[in-house]
């Protein structure tokens, strides 16, 4: 046992030495390597990031919580198209009365789309004109998963009695009043309309199209006499208290509504039931296409920098023919020759499979940094760029491993 760490520890040390003889070569090569497993590391690395922030992101109107809308968006993807029919609007009067006819145990949130480019306004300040206003009721909070930071949410009677009060996002806050200001019970001007804000959203993260941040909640009772306008198209928020029952209450959902909505039983429902994670999840199951791409531009860089570190070993075994052939006059076994050609393809490989890892990571947490996602290790992408950089290594190497333990110690010791 001690022979063989004792001959291994000597290939090292001439493999080790044989590298810093040749700097940069071995510099050059290694640095091709890491390119190969950077792309593959990083690239895969910004994905994962990439669908954390998309799953945070789209369940940020709450876990588990599913919307019954009239009109859904049309998605295409890759060339597939998602079906999302538009069919008439959901009036009040049918939410109102889903609301009161389902029984599930689960709370139900009415809310209506007012405006998406408003400007809202505090005595001399003002936003930029994209602040998303909608009209909720006082279940929406607990269902859209947004907390209140200050002041209170909505009570029934503020529903019930169309009152002028607001509860406005984080960026809304910082951008109308001053940094210790307090916003609770201050006037600001939305529309043509002074709402008095009885509350502030905790930060939810920049999202897509700044989400709750940048957002003033009315209750839609309001919002229906003060902003009304022709078809106003209400929402149906439902989260079921145990998120077992989610599928069940989907059907019951749908069933109920379709009683609302006067369909047969031979009808097609004409309304959308919408999950909280569906767009993330289409989005995500269309992320595998990069990683395709990454994977192949990773493996085309791989193949480069086995071909270029082939070339490399034999032009050192050419190079280093007289020591091959001292070597063996004074008794290396042509196994032993041939493991050590073999150490330092590896080795190259490993030095640079470690400094593609550590920039791979370091390049697809930048992705991290700029969603406020967290610092993401992929351990599996690390154990599989080594695996792959010993595999670069052993098939580049083998062939000038092969070819210098062959060689016929009287010839080499006549090489010049």
């Amino acid at each position: 046992m001690k022979r063989i760490l004792t001959l291994y520890g000597e290939i090292f040390r001439i493999s080790l030495n044989s590298i810093l003889a040749t700097k940069l070569r071995s510099i050059l090569t290694i640095l091709i390597i890491s390119l190969g497993i950077m792309a593959l590391v990083g690239i895969l690395t910004a994905i994962e990031s990439i669908e954390g922030s998309l799953t945070s992101s789209f369940t940020s109107m709450g876990a588990n919580t599913f919307t019954i809308q009239s009109r859904g968006m049309n998605v295409n993807i890759a060339g597939s198209r998602y079906r999302k029919k538009n069919y008439s609007y959901i009036s009040l009067q049918q939410a109102r009365q889903f609301k009161e006819d389902y029984r599930f145990p689960a709370d139900v949130s009415i809310s209506v789309y007012a405006s998406g480019a408003s400007t809202i306004k505090y005595m001399s300040k003002k936003t930029n004109p994209n602040i998303s206003v909608r009209g909720v009721d006082e279940e929406f909070i607990k269902v859209s998963g947004v907390e209140i930071e200050r002041g209170r949410n909505f009570s029934s009677i503020d529903i019930l009695d169309s009152r002028h009060v607001a509860i406005i996002g984080q960026e809304v806050a910082n951008k109308l009043f001053m940094k210790n200001e307090n916003p609770i019970d201050k006037f600001i001007n939305v529309g043509s309309g002074k709402y008095r804000v009885i509350g502030v959203l905790k930060n939810k993260g920049s999202g897509f199209g700044g989400g709750p941040n940048r957002s003033v909640y009315l209750p839609y009772t309001n919002v229906a006499a003060f902003f009304s306008r022709p078809n106003m198209n209400y929402s149906i928020s439902i989260q079921p208290y145990d998120p077992k029952l989610l599928e069940a209450a989907v059907s019951e959902a749908e069933g109920i509504f379709r009683i609302v909505r006067n369909l047969s039983a031979t009808d097609e429902s004409d309304f959308n039931i919408e999950k909280s994670d569906n767009l993330a999840k289409l989005l995500i199951e269309n992320l595998k296409f990069v990683s395709i791409a990454a994977t192949v531009i990773g493996i085309i860089t791989l193949i480069g920098a086995a071909v270029g570190l082939m070339n490399i070993m034999l032009v050192a075994v050419a190079e280093r023919t007289r020591e091959i052939g001292t070597r063996k006059a004074i008794g290396a076994k042509s196994s032993e020759i041939k493991q050590q050609f073999l150490f330092e393809a590896i080795l190259i490989c490993q030095l640079g499979g470690l400094l593609g890892v550590f920039l791979g990571i370091l390049i697809g947490n930048l992705v991290s940094i700029l969603t406020s996602s967290p610092f993401i290790i992929p351990w599996g992408w690390i154990l599989g760029g080594l695996v792959i950089s010993f595999l670069v290594g052993l098939a580049s190497g083998y062939f000038p491993a092969v070819k210098a333990s062959k060689l016929d110690p009287i010839e080499a010791l006549r090489y010049e």
